[in-house]
């Protein structure tokens, strides 16, 4: 299994699919790259090479104490680019695998980015405060940490109904699904967990938004119970210059992963991506 070692000794975990333009697919909190195997296929499949990683303390990467937070993140993702020489990388982030992207733009520019896609994605502020009081007040991350270091188990279990919409009436939500998330939220060490829900709550990424001088295709579903999207989606599109913003009507957070909205992603994926 490929693994990139950071500047800071931490192991990156990484699949390398395919070949032609590159497109990188940074994941959500608190999954690990195989959340993105359906769309690293397709792409791979047809004529693009698919690069995802595990991001640090998720999944089969090092579970370091430091570092679990944006910058880092970004850091990390340039590294990665760096190191397989990728250029006009087509950019691909869910929830905080889109702050992810956006730090990185902010970060690092574009000289290797030819297009991003924020899907569900965290930018520009998720936390509400005086200045953005659209976002979700202090508590409801307190109650994630809580329940991260509590029964964590059970809690991710939980989490994986509104993270899906299986609790809103006629939803298509397996229970294979709904284990896959399990399991996946069981593999992020708890420290990385813990750290994370600060990075993608408190963290302000208007400014990177506003580095974007690429394309951008900005997706989120209007009964997103995780990142809102009138918090979330809605306040990118208003920011980033040149971009088309998708609304998928019903659509809950990981909508990339279940009927009847994975094959609306993928088709509109394969299109911006040919596009």
């Amino acid at each position: 299994m490929p693994f990139l070692t950071t500047r800071d000794k931490t192991e990156i975990f990484y699949k390398d699919w395919g070949s032609g333009q590159p497109v990188v697919f940074s994941h959500g909190w608190p999954l690990n790259g195989d959340a993105w195997d359906p769309q690293a296929k397709l792409m791979a499949d047809n004529g693009f090479r698919s690069v995802v990683h595990d991001r640090r303390g998720h999944g089969r990467s090092s579970q370091p104490w430091a570092g679990n937070d944006l910058d880092t993140y970004a850091d990390d993702l340039s590294e990665l680019i760096e190191s397989l020489d990728l250029r006009d990388v087509i950019l691909v982030g869910h929830s905080t695998g889109g702050g992810e992207v956006a730090r990185y733009i902010g970060r690092h520019g574009t000289s290797r980015v030819a297009k991003a896609l924020l899907q569900s994605a965290i930018p520009p502020l998720m936390l509400k405060t005086k200045a953005n009081p659209d976002g979700l007040p202090i508590e409801v991350f307190d109650e994630i940490r809580a329940g991260i270091t509590g029964d964590r188990s059970q809690y991710y279990e939980d989490l994986s109904a509104p993270f899906y919409g299986a609790n809103r009436p006629g939803n298509q939500v397996t229970q294979g699904t709904r284990d896959s998330f399990w399991m996946w939220c069981m593999q992020v060490g708890i420290k990385g967990s813990y750290d994370c829900v600060r990075a993608f709550s408190e963290t302000d990424l208007t400014d990177d938004l506003r580095a974007f001088d690429i394309p951008t295709l900005i997706v989120h579903g209007d009964d997103d119970q995780i990142v809102p999207i009138i918090a979330a989606g809605d306040k990118s599109s208003k920011i980033v210059k040149d971009n088309t913003f998708k609304v998928y009507e019903g659509a809950p957070h990981g909508l990339a992963m279940v009927d009847p909205y994975k094959d609306r992603f993928n088709e509109d994926l394969l299109a911006f991506a040919r596009g």
